[in-house]
């Protein structure tokens, strides 16, 4: 006999008047990668079925953006990991917006979302972008991020992970892990480099013609190591007088990141901007996109690099693997491999031919294995899925 639950999904399923509602919960308002795809998704999920809503802990640029685009949003203000004072003030919001399903997106997000969802007794979908665990925690650490992964993914209706690496991580580390493995997809349109809409900045960021640009976008954290790209530039800025590092983003390792450019006395060759949204022209005004992450779940900003034409490096870890097909669509290094990335850069600034060769099949790569139509389509399935299911 099926639960009073599962009746009552079904039954929004079968009311063809009746969208699904969907909250998607985030940690923080702020451009990343799990923001992005939020962003992605809410604009090209099927609005004829589903009515998305958006639920942050902090504000930031992807609340304001969703204004712009007309989906319902909401800031529960909150800067803590577990924050036992908001939790009903989550349960009351999904009570109001009459929430049928709940899509948690990274594991700081679950916390405050995950009690609120199941007194509910809402079906519960949690996309896993990365892993709070990494090899450069210390062992306590890692054990308690494990043990809590641990939990949420058995308590959650499905897991979605965002790359096949990022999945056997987790089978790797947990006892009985299952997830179905969802690539992130990129908005084609949105980011195109023949579109009439390109804008060049390089005036507006006061950047000569004919500099070669070496683009940074993403968070300015440990995960991203900045200060790896700081340092390399160093010696690629020696050798080539037009080189300009580009690094677009906050964080609470950008202080040092500028400290470091100065104690090199690099200051007036790399260019420090803050979180911005015009990212498809940023990368149009740019030559060259490195990402020297020390872990990655699968990163967007490499996605849209790639589809902008950029011929792109980025280090040898999880997700980014499964994307670049090293000499063929991008270069692969080592992470804190100071030699092998000066040495990648000094070969594509030299080498414009390959510039090109690598960014044209950069963007064949995602216009075939990685559009957000394709994804969007896969992550409706699911929701339709878990609310049929007995």
């Amino acid at each position: 006999m099926k639960s009073g639950l599962t009746v009552r999904l079904n039954t929004i399923i079968m009311d063809e008047n009746k969208k699904i509602k969907v909250l998607q919960a985030i940690r923080q308002g702020m451009v990343g990668g799990g923001e992005s795809h939020i962003l992605s998704l809410v604009k090209h999920i099927d609005k004829n079925r589903f009515e998305p809503v958006v639920l942050s802990f902090t504000d930031g640029q992807m609340i304001t953006e969703l204004k712009n685009i007309g989906v319902d949003n909401f800031v529960i203000p909150s800067n803590k990991a577990f924050d036992l004072t908001k939790w009903k003030q989550v349960k009351a919001l999904m009570q109001k917006e009459k929430i049928d399903l709940v899509h948690i997106h990274g594991t700081r997000a679950t916390s405050n979302i995950y009690w609120a969802a199941k007194n509910l007794k809402l079906p519960v979908i949690y996309s896993i972008h990365g892993w709070s665990f990494h090899d450069d925690q210390s062992t306590l650490v890692k054990k308690a991020r494990i043990y809590f992964e641990n939990w949420i993914t058995k308590k959650t209706n499905r897991n979605i992970s965002v790359s096949s690496s990022n999945q056997k991580t987790g089978k790797d580390n947990i006892d009985g892990f299952q997830s179905e493995v969802i690539y992130n997809g990129i908005d084609l349109e949105k980011f195109n480099p023949l579109s009439r809409e390109r804008k060049n900045l390089r005036r507006q960021l006061n950047i000569a013609g004919d500099a070669i640009v070496i683009c940074f976008i993403g968070r300015i954290t440990l995960q991203k190591d900045p200060l790896s790209l700081i340092k390399a530039f160093k010696e690629v800025a020696e050798r080539n007088a037009n080189a300009v590092l580009l690094m677009i983003g906050d964080g609470d390792m950008k202080a040092e990141a500028i400290q470091s450019a100065k104690e090199l006395n690099i200051q007036d060759k790399i260019i420090f901007e803050n979180f911005r949204t015009d990212v498809a022209d940023i990368l149009f005004s740019s030559d060259i996109y490195c990402l020297p992450s020390l872990w990655e779940g699968f990163p967007i900003g490499l996605l849209e690099a790639m589809a902008m034409c950029k011929p792109v490096i980025a280090t040898n870890v999880d997700g980014s693997v499964e994307i670049i097909q090293n000499n063929k669509n991008g270069i692969l290094i080592n992470p804190q491999n100071k030699k092998m990335l000066v040495d990648a850069l000094n070969n594509l600034i030299s080498n414009k031919n390959l510039r090109t060769q690598l960014g044209n099949t950069a963007r064949e790569t995602i216009v075939k294995d990685f559009d957000v139509c394709k994804m969007t389509k896969k992550i409706e399935a699911v929701y339709t899925n878990v609310l049929s299911e007995n």
